[in-house]
């Protein structure tokens, strides 16, 4: 027995929860990387845009960026030096502590957010064209509640990401 009654153990669907959710993020992806060829804009690796959608939402610095995305600090260093020379993005030494760099949009970076984040408004709209506006208003609830900790509450061996 595995914790689960048999009621519950016939309502789990075969396909694990996660891989719907990865694929969902790949469709949202692909989307967002159609939205910026088509605006004119050159593809960009998913760790970039998982960077600079961070970026939009206020994670500045890029040992919070590491920890976000579950790699190292020194990956996540290269990837923001790289858009750095495609002066998308700047350096700024953080006021607030000496040893780190807020990263901040350029001009030509803040035109290519808005467009990922306009690309992104209309991913949704046709999502919610297709599977239903109150469907996608439930997804969006459930995706953005609090889960509560980790099951186990502990992180694997090696991960450096969390969920917060």
């Amino acid at each position: 027995m595995n914790g689960f009654d048999s009621k519950q153990e016939d309502d789990i669907p075969p396909e694990v929860l996660m891989r719907s959710l990865l694929r969902a993020y790949y469709w949202m992806d692909e989307s967002l990387q159609n939205g910026l060829q088509r605006a004119g804009h050159k593809p960009r690796t998913r760790t970039q845009t998982m960077i600079l959608i961070h970026l939009s939402n206020g994670v500045t610095r890029a040992a919070e960026l590491a920890r976000a995305l579950g790699v190292s600090r020194q990956a996540i260093q290269q990837q923001i030096n790289d858009l750095e020379a495609e002066e998308l993005v700047t350096q700024l030494p953080d006021p607030t502590d000496k040893r780190a760099n807020r990263i901040v949009f350029s001009e030509k970076g803040a035109e290519l957010i808005n467009q990922a984040l306009e690309t992104l408004r209309g991913a949704e709209q046709a999502l919610a064209m297709r599977l239903g506006y109150e469907t996608v208003n439930q997804l969006r609830r459930g995706l953005t509640a609090d889960w509560g900790p980790v099951i186990g509450e502990q992180r694997a061996p090696g991960r450096k990401r969390t969920v917060a």
